[in-house]
């Protein structure tokens, strides 16, 4: 059933993939999966492939685990990997300082967003372009 599901997941990327985003499985294993989201425009990741490498984000710690409620309390089954990835590159846009992964860039973000702006940004250009 599980691997019904991923199928139909693949060719719906396949046939619809969402926008600055790709994915899909690493090799022939359907069950591990390797994503890439462009960085948004208008944001301090601008021109960067995310989550292939070290990114600086209140959300995402070193390791590449994310803290967004629909990958832990909020998931359900009818979110597709297509909305999953659009819920990511949203958070890229709009992070949740009240709810960090890393607390010591979420303070930074509340505090002087000029200088999280610009370290994201730094990061962005040595570790993801």
């Amino acid at each position: 059933m599980a691997l019904k599901r991923i199928h139909k997941e693949l060719l719906d990327l396949a046939r619809d993939p969402p926008a600055q985003c790709s994915a899909g499985p690493v090799g022939e294993d359907m069950f591990r999966w390797q994503a890439a989201i462009m960085g948004p425009s208008d944001s301090p990741y601008q021109g960067g492939i995310m989550f292939i490498t070290r990114i600086y984000h209140p959300n995402i710690n070193r390791s590449g685990n994310i803290c967004l409620d629909i990958l832990r309390s909020e998931w359900s089954p009818a979110l597709t990997i297509s909305k999953v990835l659009l819920s990511i590159c949203s958070m890229l846009c709009d992070p949740n300082p009240d709810d960090p992964l890393v607390p010591e860039i979420a303070k930074i973000y509340l505090k002087d967003r000029r200088k999280y702006d610009r370290v994201a940004q730094e990061w962005t250009e040595i570790y993801a372009m």
